[in-house]
């Protein structure tokens, strides 16, 4: 028996690197799966549009149930064409993995606004696209799991990637609506920020002898690790657990800060510009938040 005999889930960019290994773990732990991807390159040209049946091939030669799908999440109509598959095939929808993404990098001053919409288009508008077409399924099952993954990029930062910032850190409210705008319905939302080596990161520079020493840990990190979270929190053991970051990094497994005040300041008399100027950088600037990269805070090898 696995944690998810009987359940349905559905995973977008399910084709290979990450999102494979979760439609392929989440298959192991006993659900039908849904495997969503257009076959597309890191930078969104098509590539293989084949490669959701070849993972769906991979479930069903170890014994499970899966179904392959190429619709467009980025646009409304595929994404509720997606769901219905899903619904049509299996009667049901459990467990929805907003996994799909592109990168289109480049440093501010030279971001094309093309690059920018291409970049929110797949994952942003696609995972509000699939989510909310599923949305209904799950009301009407009084039931439902949904994971978004976003990134230490957008959560801490990281240079030339705005675009992907936006979009992972936009991620991250759309996840809080739907944990508190569903909850009466039983159902969850939560985020994961996935350390692996993947395609994602696989154009990361590799000259300097540091830079070598990263993508030798990141390597190291495999996209497997990260399906077990997946699949418990789309299971009934996670019953309770919904609105919240997680970050996987190899065997470790870290739960996220969320915004809240740290410091204030006030006056009875209210503020002035020349009064802001002589309080608020001495009260506040001790809590300001540095402008690090993700790796200046994972700093250290994994476990």
């Amino acid at each position: 028996m696995g944690l998810l005999d009987g359940k349905v889930a559905l995973v977008t960019g399910a084709g290979q690197g990450i999102g494979r290994a979760i439609a392929e773990g989440l298959a192991a732990s006993g659900a039908k799966v849904v495997v969503n991807d257009i076959g597309v390159s890191l930078s969104g040209e098509s590539e293989n549009a084949g490669i959701a049946g070849e993972v769906v091939a991979a479930i069903e030669a170890k014994g499970g149930e899966a179904l392959a799908n190429g619709e467009s999440i980025a646009e409304w109509e595929g994404a509720s064409r997606l769901v219905a598959a899903a619904v049509e095939r299996f009667g049901r929808l459990d467990l929805v993995v907003n996994n799909a993404g592109i990168l289109r990098d480049a440093i501010f001053h030279k971001l094309e606004p093309e690059q920018w919409r291409a970049v929110l288009a797949v994952h942003l508008d696609g995972s509000f696209n699939v989510s909310r077409a599923a949305a209904p399924v799950m009301r009407g099952q009084q039931a439902g799991s949904f994971v978004f993954m976003t990134s230490t990029a957008g959560l801490i930062g990281n240079v030339g990637q705005a675009n992907y910032m936006a979009a992972k850190m936009g991620l991250v409210g759309l996840m809080r609506s739907i944990a508190m705008d569903m909850q009466r319905f039983g159902v969850r939302a939560n985020c994961i920020a996935p350390f692996a080596w993947s395609r994602m990161i696989s154009s990361m520079p590799a000259e300097t002898e540091a830079e070598k020493a990263r993508v030798a840990k990141l390597q190291r990190m495999t996209p497997d690790k990260i399906a077990p979270l997946v699949a418990f929190l789309g299971s009934d053991a996670a019953a309770g657990v919904s609105g919240q970051i997680f970050t996987v990094r190899n065997n470790e497994i870290f739960l996220m800060s969320q915004p809240m005040p740290v410091r204030s300041i006030h006056t009875a008399e209210g503020w002035t510009p020349e009064a802001l100027a002589e309080l608020l950088p001495g009260a506040m600037g001790p809590s300001f938040a540095p402008l690090q990269r993700s790796t200046d805070v994972f700093s250290w090898d994994p476990i």
